[in-house]
């Protein structure tokens, strides 16, 4: 398998490199978005690649947008991506890239949780709400919440994190009507994708959405969708409330990274073999589960 840190694509524009993206511009008003095997924890990328990574979240993501295809437009174009590159950098785009609509897109997280874990845990056991929505007394650590909650968050720079914001806060930065479009959607997306993940065994315990505006200010669907590493996959034979559970994502690194005397800021410590391979066996055991499909190699 080729695995793939930093994409190198001379025949198209560069835009710029994200935390696990590359994208350039394919005339003005597509994209190619290639997405590599870097992985980013804590908001900061690790130094080593893990192989096939980005092959899995991009299968995973056409996966999402074929099945809830219905509910929102989103950015694919049905372009191949070997079409718009140069005979040598075929290998480079192969299974890991997309040409996508050209989007401006909108500066606000649309975070879903159905079930209480993580920054949302903590923010419950402060203060009974999370980022403002007062929840019922007594829910355990990873519990299922009554119904799933919206939460948005505002962008941040690369390397920054995101801040969670109020509704309100939302609906003055982009305006009453489009937050509650927003809201609406993302809540939807979640409990569609929920139902169909546990008919194959997974709990996505909560997950981000990124939404842009095309030239006629139509809402789509873009960049990742319901992947490992903007979902919490748990797998419902091991789920239990009082716990944090074991999830199909960058947990073994971020477990490790952990027991490290290191501040959480670049530059990244280096990651073990046996970490890079048992994070490698999660993201493949994820996309087989839940496509019921091995990897497109």
């Amino acid at each position: 398998m080729n695995s793939l840190y930093q994409s190198s694509i001379k025949s198209l524009p560069l835009l710029g490199h994200g935390k696990v993206r590359d994208n350039y511009a394919v005339g003005d008003d597509k994209i190619l978005i290639v997405t590599t095997d870097r992985l980013s924890a804590f908001d900061v990328v690790m130094n080593e690649p893990i192989p096939g990574k980005g092959m899995v979240l991009n299968q995973m993501t056409d996966f999402w947008f074929s099945k809830l295809g219905h509910i929102v437009p989103n950015h694919l174009t049905g372009v191949a991506p070997e079409s718009v590159v140069a005979a040598d950098e075929v290998e480079q785009v192969k299974g890991r890239a997309v040409v996508a609509k050209r989007l401006k897109p909108i500066m606000v997280e649309a975070v879903v949780r159905g079930y209480i874990i993580g920054s949302g845990w903590k923010d419950y056991q402060d203060t009974g709400s999370v980022c403002g929505i007062k929840l019922p007394e007594g829910l355990k650590q990873a519990e299922k919440l009554p119904q799933p909650i919206f939460t948005p968050a505002a962008k941040a720079d690369l390397g920054e994190h995101d801040e969670n914001i109020s509704y309100e806060e939302m609906e003055s930065r982009i305006g009453a009507e489009l937050a509650a479009r927003m809201r609406d959607v993302a809540i939807q997306l979640y409990t569609e994708a929920s139902e169909y993940a546990a008919t194959r065994g997974i709990i996505i315990a909560d997950t981000k959405f990124e939404f842009g505006l095309d030239e006629n200010g139509v809402m789509h669907l873009m960049d990742e969708v319901l992947t490992a590493d903007s979902s919490r996959f748990w797998p419902a034979d091991s789920y239990a409330t009082g716990i944090s559970p074991p999830s199909f994502d960058k947990q073994f690194v971020r477990d490790y990274l952990e027991t490290l005397d290191w501040g959480k800021t670049a530059p990244a410590p280096a990651l073990p073999a046996d970490v890079i391979n048992k994070t490698q066996a999660k993201y493949f055991e994820a996309i087989e589960r839940l496509t019921g499909e091995k990897l497109k190699a």
